[in-house]
């Protein structure tokens, strides 16, 4: 057990250490506010203070800033710097760690800037050149996940009978099904509309069954799931009317229906909350039951679609909807660590200063960034893909793609997608 001082137990300060301490080091630990109790403890000690104790028991150091113990959302004047071989802010002197990396955690993954006035992008959403990450560099990096390799080292080097076991790697890929076909189940009067603006004998081919809608990559993906064992999420758009950005096909009808229960029955899946979603927290609950009935299983978990998060109302919107874990955390515009982070933690919840059972999942690469965003072909997206999986796994992170069932099929716009997703899986599973 480590033991851990500050002048007061804030429910931030409470938050973090739990991060840092339970479910990042594995390590057992007590808050105190009892100064000659810390004092006279001779085991594994933190001194979060600007106090300091006398040999022979003196503990590691690390000089407070003032974020964990406010109760405010305020502008901090954040400089960052190097040491070693990472960026780092909230510097601190006489300590025995180069910055205060319970507050700088905090700030990053509590997404503290985002509750700040900021510019939105063209959708609605926080735009990523807000970000102190993208500023300074290091939004390709888990930078929480790097701080917190080297602070165990420390405590390790420190004290060396503190038994710290960081987390291992995982590789959890997920789906996004916006629009489960090309041409399959969008009826009628849609399929005419489409052939009028575009004439294509593929479309009339996929309708007579003679081939594969170019969307369809749900048997690859099953098979490609068995051979190497994966357990994925898939995220369905289950909106009930269409709008600009809500084109799904309509998932009363009879293929998408089947297409829900036949992947609930193997795999876990969530839904997909539409645009329009955003303006009612019942639009989310009507979706979420639709996928619940059609697959016959309780959903907990979901995506925003195009990514539309907005803090803290998405969250609470969520929350009210009885979910508990959601998995938008990253950007829409720019594969990367929105949160800095490559690590599942609770959502703290900055507007009512309070810890919330939402358990956040964060990404760090889409295949529509990189097609729409960055404009990369196949190849370059597979070599940001080897690269987000190496750095994950050098640092025991979890890494979460998401990838489209259509960049996934034959549609020739996507051609070299698949090919390239299998290639990774692949290399990924050796």
């Amino acid at each position: 057990m480590i033991l851990i001082y500050a002048n007061t137990s804030t429910l931030r300060l409470q938050y973090i250490c739990q991060f840092i301490f339970k479910e990042q080091l594995g390590v057992t630990y007590s808050l105190t506010v009892d100064a000659d109790g810390f004092e006279k403890h001779d085991g594994p000690k933190i001194n979060y203070s600007n106090k300091s104790f006398l040999e022979p028991y003196p503990g590691f150091k690390i000089q407070n800033t003032s974020l964990l113990f406010e109760d405010k959302i305020i502008q901090h004047t954040i400089e960052c710097f190097d040491t070693k071989h990472y960026k780092a802010f909230f510097k601190t002197t006489g300590s025995d760690f180069a910055f205060d990396i319970f507050a700088a955690s905090f700030y990053l993954i509590s997404r503290y800037e985002e509750y700040l006035p900021h510019e939105l992008d063209v959708y609605g959403r926080y735009a990523h050149e807000n970000a102190l990450a993208f500023k300074q560099g290091f939004l390709n990096k888990p930078l929480v996940n790097i701080w917190l390799t080297d602070f165990a080292a420390c405590l390790q080097q420190k004290f060396p009978s503190l038994k710290i076991k960081l987390p291992s790697f995982n590789y959890l890929p997920t789906y996004d099904i916006d629009i489960a076909w090309s041409y399959k189940s969008k009826g009628l009067l849609r399929n005419i509309g489409g052939f009028i603006k575009a004439p294509s004998a593929s479309r009339i081919k996929v309708l007579l069954g003679l081939n594969t809608d170019p969307f369809d990559s749900y048997m690859f993906l099953n098979a490609l799931h068995d051979e190497y064992g994966l357990k994925p999420v898939y995220f369905f758009l289950a909106a009930t009317w269409g709008s600009l950005y809500d084109k799904n096909i309509s998932p009363y009808s009879n293929g998408m229906w089947q297409l829900i229960k036949q992947h609930a029955k193997k795999y876990t899946i969530g839904v997909h909350p539409s645009w329009k979603s955003n303006e009612n927290v019942a639009i989310i609950k009507k979706e979420k039951k639709i996928l619940e009935t059609a697959g016959n299983v309780m959903i907990h978990k979901s995506r925003q679609h195009y990514i539309k998060l907005t803090l803290p109302i998405t969250y609470q919107n969520l929350l009210d909807a009885g979910i508990n874990e959601d998995y938008s955390m990253g950007y829409g515009s720019i594969n990367g660590f929105r949160a800095s982070v490559a690590s599942s933690y609770l959502w703290y919840d900055l507007s009512a200063e309070k810890i919330t059972n939402l358990r956040i999942q964060p990404f760090c690469f889409m295949d529509a960034n990189c097609y729409y965003e960055q404009k990369q072909d196949s190849r370059q997206a597979f070599d940001e893909l080897l690269y987000y999986f190496n750095c994950c796994k050098q640092y025991g992170g979890q890494m979460i793609t998401i990838f489209h069932n259509n960049f996934l099929g034959t549609d020739k716009q996507f051609a070299g997608w698949k090919e390239m997703y299998q290639q990774f899986i692949a290399q990924a599973q050796q």
